[in-house]
């Protein structure tokens, strides 16, 4: 609560409503609100309000929250599912508040002018933008997106749409057949041709190599698959989570205290940054897994606590007034791009927080 509340305090000085995103070169690094981690510290602050019940808390997340509106009608980028679902979804949750659901389903909208129907795929990047623009591609989708099929699938709920609820379908059908290895592990970038939908190229952005197991990208893919199979009851949803989560889990350079480095496949372990983000979104995965039919229940809740217990201790959890504010250190955002490494990062403290209250609920029988 006084870390939070002083990151918060600092991001509304002078009453602007800011967007903190990291802590680097000893300031807090502030994004617009087309930037793809722009929902997280509302749904920080959500879920500070869900933990200790403060009214106050709740004040803010909408104050954070509301400044995203003109996120539901961004249509250049596939991210708009963590901004608007992780800010107004939660906000939905917990208040009701009249006006989120139509920014839900209206973002869905968005999301969907990205299916590109004949590979079957929302479409992450534009290709033709960016750094991303020079890397040739046609339809390029990372494994990230998954993350951004929660908001289709209740938008369709919200709307009676199904066809919000089919594109998200074909989203993780298609995925599950060209993203992922044998042993479970995934790709980053699946680039697929518009014209007969084919795969192009498998390639990464964010890892060490193409064929490197980028580790949060392992992340999206236990969380995502999680999500689909609770929305969906399939259960080849579920099996894909747990098989690249075991493999995960079973890799003979996973660190003892379970917090992964950025990319497993880096050459210079165990002399390689560390991911902090990669493991509270694991640990906040493992926690619904284990409420769901499973074997050894029981087994991925202990796991999650143990990650939990890592990310609590002194060599992870910023001690307080330090660390910008942000509770987690040593989370990497892009080693390829130079960008990020060895910081705080605004979505590590949300994955966190949302573990915390995960556990609070199974432990109370919530």
């Amino acid at each position: 609560e006084k870390q939070i509340g002083m990151l918060a305090d600092s991001s509304e000085t002078g009453g602007v409503i800011r967007i903190p995103s990291t802590w680097k070169n000893g300031r807090i690094d502030y994004v617009p609100v087309d930037d793809w981690v722009s929902g997280f510290f509302a749904g920080t602050l959500w879920y500070m309000y869900e933990l200790t019940g403060d009214e106050a808390w709740a004040a803010r997340a909408r104050k954070h929250t509301e400044i995203l509106d003109s996120v539901q009608y961004l249509q250049w980028h596939h991210d708009v599912g963590f901004m608007v679902y992780d800010s107004y979804g939660n906000g939905l949750r917990l208040k009701n508040i009249p006006g989120y659901e139509d920014v839900i389903v209206q973002t869905a909208k968005s999301l969907a002018t990205r299916f590109r129907p004949v590979p079957g795929v929302i479409q992450s990047w534009d290709a033709d933008r960016g750094w991303q623009g020079e890397r040739g591609w046609q339809c390029p989708v990372i494994i990230d997106n998954m993350m951004n099929l929660e908001l289709l699938f209740n938008a369709a709920i919200y709307s009676s749409d199904s066809s919000f609820y089919k594109i998200a379908v074909s989203h993780a059908d298609r995925t599950m057949e060209e993203h992922f290895r044998p042993d479970g592990s995934c790709y980053h970038v699946i680039d697929y041709s518009i014209k007969d939908g084919k795969v192009r190229h498998r390639q990464t952005a964010q890892g060490y190599a193409d064929e490197s197991i980028w580790s949060r990208g392992q992340a999206w893919a236990i969380y995502g698959y999680a999500v689909c199979y609770r929305e969906t009851k399939d259960r080849k949803y579920l099996d894909q989570a747990l098989k690249t989560f075991t493999m995960m889990k079973n890799l003979k350079n996973m660190p003892e205290d379970l917090i992964p480095y950025w990319d497993m496949s880096a050459p210079n372990i165990p002399n390689e940054p560390r991911d902090v983000s990669t493991a509270s979104c694991i640990a906040s995965a493992l926690y619904e897994i284990s409420t769901m039919d499973v074997p050894d229940a029981a087994g991925y809740k202990m796991y999650a606590d143990s990650i939990m217990v890592s990310l609590s201790s002194p060599a992870y959890r910023a001690a307080l007034g330090t660390n910008g504010n942000f509770l987690l250190m040593h989370s990497v955002g892009s080693i390829p791009h130079n960008s990020e490494i060895d910081v705080p990062l605004n979505y590590a403290d949300y994955y966190y927080l949302e573990a915390l209250k995960r556990k609070r609920d199974i432990e109370k029988g919530l």
